[in-house]
């Protein structure tokens, strides 16, 4: 059995489908009901004792230090690319620490702590069933492990969340081809999911880990953000 020993959180991105919130605030700070979202993923962790977490950072990342105050354990990575790069970048930024981690983006809401458990027995994706059409990536499973992952989505299946967890092992082969896909390659502008799942997918056996609809919220826009919190709504355009 495997053990998460440090969590890696997404939190470069300009946030452009939220504006004009993200105007003014980066998307993981975004309030909602009250409370920033990127705290309830931290909260998440560290109440599965998941204490060394690496935020990376870009789009007015000097908003971020107040996290490093507020939570021991916590050091921002700062991803210099993040304004002319895919999220690739952002995780090539933390490329060092993906041994033993969980990997996350920090504009989701969790509800359910216990989606972020350490212990784990393959690298693999958080996974929802759904029965309904769906534009999400969308992976096709064999005995829990994935054996075709659609960008496209499709009408059933387990729709990838962006929560994964990698094992020693498999966070030095993504390490390395990271390094081989960015660097080298200069293939940047994909999602970092696409190494993994696309560009090496016979180097990696990964598995998938249920959850159900409700235990965490992605919230991609300002519509999504406006229907949860009704403070949001006088940003939606008037027909």
């Amino acid at each position: 059995m495997n053990q998460v020993k440090r969590a890696i959180i997404m939190a470069a991105g300009i946030g452009r489908r939220m504006r004009p919130i993200t105007l003014e605030t980066p998307k993981p700070l975004v309030r909602v009901n009250g409370v920033r979202m990127i705290d309830t993923v931290i909260q998440g962790l560290r109440a599965n004792g998941i204490l060394e977490i690496y935020i990376v950072v870009g789009y007015k990342k000097e908003m971020f230090h107040i996290l490093e105050k507020e939570y021991p354990g916590v050091v921002l990575v700062e991803n210099t690319d993040y304004n002319r790069c895919n999220n690739i970048s952002s995780l090539y930024a933390a490329r060092n620490y993906i041994e033993d981690a969980i990997i996350l983006d920090g504009d989701q809401i969790i509800h359910n702590n216990a989606i972020l458990c350490p212990e784990f027995e393959y690298s693999g994706y958080n996974c929802a069933w759904t029965e309904h059409k769906t534009e999400e990536w969308l992976l096709t499973v064999r005995n829990n492990i994935i054996t075709h992952c659609s960008r496209d989505g499709g009408d059933r299946g387990w729709q990838l969340f962006s929560i994964s967890r990698w094992s020693r092992e498999d966070g030095r082969k993504l390490k390395r081809h990271l390094e081989i896909e960015f660097k080298k390659n200069k293939n940047r502008q994909i999602y970092w999911d696409d190494v993994a799942l696309f560009c090496y997918p016979k180097e990696y056996q990964l598995g998938i880990y249920k959850m159900q609809w409700g235990d965490v919220t992605e919230v991609d826009n300002i519509y999504e953000l406006a229907a949860l919190d009704k403070s949001y709504q006088i940003f939606i355009p008037k027909d």
